[in-house]
């Protein structure tokens, strides 16, 4: 299938931030998804993940959330698995950014794919630091975002009070959080808290766990990717979306 690829510049309270839009070839209406990037940040292989998404039917976004930052240079990702500088330079990236930020984006976002042919079903998945802002657009808006996936995701039920498993009670979409078994990132003890977090809150949910899988396993190109288990996470989330959206 063709898909269609192009740039928008979509202006958030902050600025503009430059966002990639993949749409299935036809007259539509698709139903969207926004994908939150890994702390890597924007690249060829991310936007092969985003057609190949969009290719199934859904209008994709996937947005530059380090626009604040300007123009970044690109990470080479054998040095960024290496403890040391670079990989130290790339993960503060990640840290000019929050829940705040990120949802004040999601909500420019939102309002762009209400003129994109949508048909207003609206789902969200994220990668490693992505996870977590998948999950929380589930509870930040509850009423447009019908399905989430969070994909060894980190941080996502810790002490902080902005931790994403605190809004469990406002999610009403189905969740689906797909664990790497070597995380130290989100760890057994994370895994349960979040776990409890969204049955104590009756929210629709599966937690599942890719045995022998690093963090970073479902992300293409990325060197611990894996790719039997990159393929189940592809089969694990176009069902969800299936049945949500």
């Amino acid at each position: 299938m063709n898909v269609a690829e192009q740039r928008a510049d979509i202006r958030t309270a902050d600025g503009v931030m430059d966002t990639w839009m993949f749409q299935p070839p036809g007259a539509g209406p698709w139903p969207a998804v926004i994908l939150y990037m890994d702390v890597i940040g924007i690249r060829a292989e991310l936007n092969a993940m985003a057609a190949r998404l969009a290719a199934n039917g859904y209008v994709v976004a996937l947005p530059n959330l380090f626009y604040r930052l300007g123009e970044l240079p690109p990470v080479d990702l054998a040095t960024f698995v290496a403890p040391g500088p670079d990989r130290d330079r790339v993960l503060a990236r990640g840290k000019t950014i929050d829940g705040a930020k990120t949802m004040s984006d999601t909500a420019a976002i939102l309002e762009h794919l209400r003129g994109a042919r949508t048909t207003g079903r609206v789902g969200a998945v994220g990668y490693c630091m992505g996870g977590g802002y998948a999950l929380r657009a589930a509870g930040t808006f509850p009423d447009q975002v019908a399905a989430a996936a969070s994909f060894h995701g980190g941080a996502l039920a810790t002490d902080a009070p902005d931790s994403p498993h605190r809004l469990a009670p406002t999610m009403r979409g189905q969740i689906y959080v797909g664990v790497a078994s070597q995380d130290h990132s989100f760890d057994e003890a994370q895994r349960e808290r979040l776990r409890a977090a969204l049955q104590e809150a009756g929210t629709d949910f599966e937690i599942e766990v890719y045995e022998g899988a690093k963090h970073g396993f479902a992300v293409t190109g990325h060197p611990v990717y894996d790719a039997a288990a990159a393929e189940r996470h592809w089969q694990a989330l176009l069902t969800l979306f299936r049945e949500a959206l």
